[in-house]
């Protein structure tokens, strides 16, 4: 569906998301603000952001996928290693290469449609069906923890929680290469890749802070087990960050140097797993923490760079 609205003094000054879904009323506002960001939708030919206020005048043009439109997100009968729940949100071990919600032209196989299945009631937790109860995610090829909500009042609170800060994050990665030091910190901003709309790059310019705080846990001829804790949330951090200090994470098939792109890697993905979680509980507020531990291959990928010794 083309998108071709002309702005008058009765919704100047309105949020351009909130503008979006004024007009299109089954374009939910999360959706219309990641369409948005995405450059799919344009205010004067110019990128904007999803808070942008309209002045009379403005023209806004882009496309609305009919995907989005039509689409239906159906449960399936999926596996879900479920580390803790109750009835305000899970905590699940998501398995590497399982995508976290569907997007248009990919509706099935997802988490989502996962927990939709477990627990139906979640259906409608959220503005966007196709992020129904999540609260943050995880890369298709990442594994670890990740918290769904089950209640639209926990999925806000926390949200809130992420936003602020107020949540542990700690991962574990194997990188490439070996570093002097035992511990550090990366502190680069991230934005939007210039060229490569999809990726994520190091952008001093426009992009938000981002800070991630590393630690050695083994070394290796080559390569490093890092415990990577991460201060911001942003797409993509711990893979850019090591990328640009040149240790990239073993198994990462799109930021790594041109060189290596074309050799046999060691791993089947990019060795990053979400180990640690910690978090104030939706309704009682006590805090809460959980861990797991990686799964086989990326095991078998550190067997594999201790026999390299």
């Amino acid at each position: 569906m083309k998108v071709n609205i002309n702005i008058d003094d009765d919704q100047k000054d309105t949020r351009l998301d909130r503008v979006i879904t004024h007009f299109y009323k089954t374009c939910s506002r999360s959706r219309a603000a990641l369409l948005i960001n995405n450059s799919d939708i344009l205010v004067n030919h110019k990128k904007k952001k999803p808070g942008f206020r309209v002045k009379s005048g403005d023209i806004i043009t882009g496309i609305i996928p009919e995907a989005d439109i039509d689409a239906t997100v159906f449960p399936e009968n999926i596996h879900l290693d479920i580390i803790f729940e109750d009835d305000h949100m899970m905590v699940i071990n998501k398995k590497p290469g399982m995508v976290v919600h569907p997007a248009p032209g990919n509706l099935t196989g997802t988490l989502v449609n996962a927990v939709l299945f477990h627990e139906p009631k979640i259906k409608g937790v959220g503005e966007d069906r196709f992020r129904t109860g999540i609260v943050h995610r995880l890369d298709k090829d990442t594994s670890g923890l990740m918290v769904v909500a089950k209640t639209k009042a926990a999925l806000q609170f926390l949200q809130k929680e992420f936003k602020q800060r107020r949540v542990e994050k700690k991962y574990l990665a194997l990188v490439s290469g070996n570093f002097p030091e035992d511990q550090g910190e990366i502190n680069l901003p991230l934005g939007r890749h210039p060229v490569k709309r999809k990726l994520v790059a190091i952008n001093h310019e426009d992009g938000k802070p981002a800070r991630t705080i590393w630690k050695i846990k083994k070394r290796f001829k080559s390569a490093c087990l890092v415990e990577a804790l991460l201060k911001t949330g942003r797409t993509h951090q711990i893979r850019v960050h090591f990328y640009a200090i040149e240790h990239p994470l073993i198994g990462d098939r799109i930021y790594q140097p041109r060189r290596y792109r074309k050799k046999k890697s060691l791993a089947p993905r990019q060795m990053l797993h979400s180990r640690q979680l910690g978090f104030r509980h939706p309704y009682s507020g006590q805090r809460m923490s959980f861990e797991v531990d990686p799964p086989e291959d990326f095991l078998q990928t550190e067997l594999q760079l201790e026999s390299l010794i």
